[in-house]
């Protein structure tokens, strides 16, 4: 599919409409002098299970949406392999994640200025998350008002969740009312990017408002296998699309926005990359780039699952023919209700044992649900959920790809509590969860703890719980390095490194995982990311 007016000739060639390459079209083509080729390898949104803010429940697994790639085996993961869903749809993952806007710790961006991603300091950022936000509260010091993107408060209030809240705060942690606003640390509800009713993609927010633009094109369904060079300069790409093989010209740059996995993936394919991959494979080296692929991060969950002894949870309302009605009622009168719900209700941030600085190092998701995976049914008791993951693994991974084909997935190694201290952080979490669970406002609300169970209490046995059980959040970042080393795959304007005329503006750049999820910070890359290509920033 091809929307807009397509030529063989473009200003910017823009690779990948996910969260970041949205935005990045949106800004470039306001000059309506300046020609831009947005290219997406999956299909349309218009599906209302995408609209619908729920509705990721039954996307993210759909291979109409989405792509699963599977990581290797792992000592981490008690030698299983994890899939990681990323969006191939139009809005990329923006389109199919859990809804929940989080930007991090403050601390997360300063610790990007220290690693060498100059300008890139918290103080920097704000001002991008600000430009693109339009936060239900309005502007203020820590939201914009004004923006394209919608963020709202939760608008369900569901009893054992609020227990939660409050016997989070019993446990010791402070009430906070805003994840966004000064600090991460406590617990309450999340902000969710949602509009009057319907999911705030970057596609809703950025891409379609702006289609008719004639200096824009879209062409979806479009496989781009390389980046084309004329000499050390990106002139282009090329693409596959029902198996006919195209090509366009970028006479200014061509920008890689495919996402943690695919973004380094095409660097490879052009060359750009481990000389010690790429020859194997007949690629000739343009770069010999080794950490193309390298510094792969994630947050990896581990839950609890508790049975609810009254029938408060979510489980329970879906089974009855009446609550559905009411929450559909509900959503189409007021936008309001289950319907509106992300992949977390409330949640929070806290300090175990090992944290340093008083900085919290793991982060909390809680759902009066409880399921094996989305898109599967919801148990048949009355489950409620509070995951746990550490805001800041040691562990790293990588990948590579392994043939020439695009379609190919690359090898992903995410090498999971590959350090020692991952391991301990995440048993030291469970152990806060079931801490909180024992708290006044909470305890009586549940008769049975379904996982990890009763049997697992030593360290060792929590350990091979979360090994064997726990898996993706969905946050992988960090595969084309930001820094001002000679070894980092982007400096800190997002060229990569050794050609000209070529940027990836994407998660990939992240130097260090953000503490929290990475949607909002995916939009302020694609944000800042624009604004540098532009001079505005």
């Amino acid at each position: 599919m091809t929307q807009g007016n397509l030529t063989s000739d473009y200003d910017y060639i823009i690779v990948g409409s996910g969260s970041a390459g949205c935005v990045v079209a949106n800004r470039l083509s306001k000059d309506q002098n300046c020609k831009v080729l947005l290219l997406e390898a999956g299909g349309s949104d218009r599906n209302f299970w995408i609209r619908l803010p729920v509705g990721y429940y039954r996307t993210i697994y759909d291979n109409r949406f989405s792509r699963s790639f599977a990581t290797e085996p792992g000592e981490g993961t008690a030698g299983r392999a994890i899939l990681w869903p990323r969006g191939r749809i139009i809005g990329g993952s923006s389109s199919i994640n859990g809804l929940i806007f989080i930007r991090g710790q403050h601390e997360d961006f300063d610790d990007w200025e220290r690693l060498g991603a100059h300008g890139w300091s918290y103080r920097d950022v704000l001002p991008h998350f600000r430009r693109y936000e339009r936060y239900q509260g309005g502007e203020s010091q820590f939201h914009g008002g004004l923006g394209e993107f919608d963020v709202s408060e939760l608008r369900v209030n569901n009893p054992a969740s609020e227990a939660w809240v409050n016997a989070g705060i019993e446990f010791g942690l402070p009430r906070n009312t805003d994840f966004n606003g000064q600090t991460t640390y406590g617990v309450g509800r999340y902000q969710l990017g949602i509009g009057s009713r319907w999911r705030s993609s970057s596609a809703s927010a950025f891409l379609h408002p702006v289609l008719d633009r004639p200096n824009l094109t879209l062409i979806s369904r479009a496989q781009v296998s390389r980046v084309l060079f004329h000499g050390s300069r990106a002139s282009g790409v090329e693409w596959i699309q029902d198996g006919k093989v195209f090509s366009a010209t970028a006479t200014r740059e061509v920008i890689l926005s495919a996402g943690a996995l695919q973004s380094p993936q095409l660097l490879q394919l052009s060359g750009i990359g481990p000389a010690s991959v790429l020859k194997p494979l007949g690629i000739d080296v343009r770069v010999d780039a080794p950490d193309v692929g390298r510094n792969l991060q994630d947050h990896y969950q581990a839950r609890m699952i508790v049975r609810l002894k009254k029938p408060i949870s979510l489980n329970d309302q879906v089974r009855n023919p009446f609550s559905l009605a009411r929450m559909g009622l509900e959503w189409m009168l007021s936008g309001t209700g289950p319907l509106t719900v992300g992949a977390g209700q409330v949640g929070g941030a806290a300090c175990t044992h090992y944290a340093k600085s008083g900085r919290p190092d793991v982060q909390f998701n809680v759902m009066p649900l409880s399921v094996d995976k989305p898109g599967e049914p919801l148990h048949s008791y009355s489950g409620f959920t509070a995951s746990v993951w550490q805001c800041h693994a040691k562990s790293r991974g990588h990948l590579s790809i392994r043939s020439t084909d695009p379609y190919d997935q690359p090898t992903i190694t995410p090498n999971y509590f590959s350090e020692s201290a991952d391991r301990k952080t995440i048993v030291a979490g469970l152990r806060m969860l079931r801490e909180i669970f024992q708290q006044p406002s909470f305890r009586d609300l549940w008769d049975v703890e379904v996982l990890p169970g009763p049997a697992a209490q030593s360290d060792a046995e929590l350990w091979a719980f979360a090994s064997s059980t726990g898996g993706t959040v969905f946050h992988c970042v960090g595969t084309c390095r930001m820094g001002e080393d000679k070894n980092s795959v982007v400096d800190s304007h997002l060229r990569v490194r050794g050609v000209d005329g070529l940027r990836v503006i994407d998660a990939s750049v992240i130097p260090l995982i953000t503490s929290a999820n990475t949607n909002a910070t995916s939009l302020m890359i694609g944000e800042k990311g624009a604004s540098l290509i532009l001079g505005t920033t």
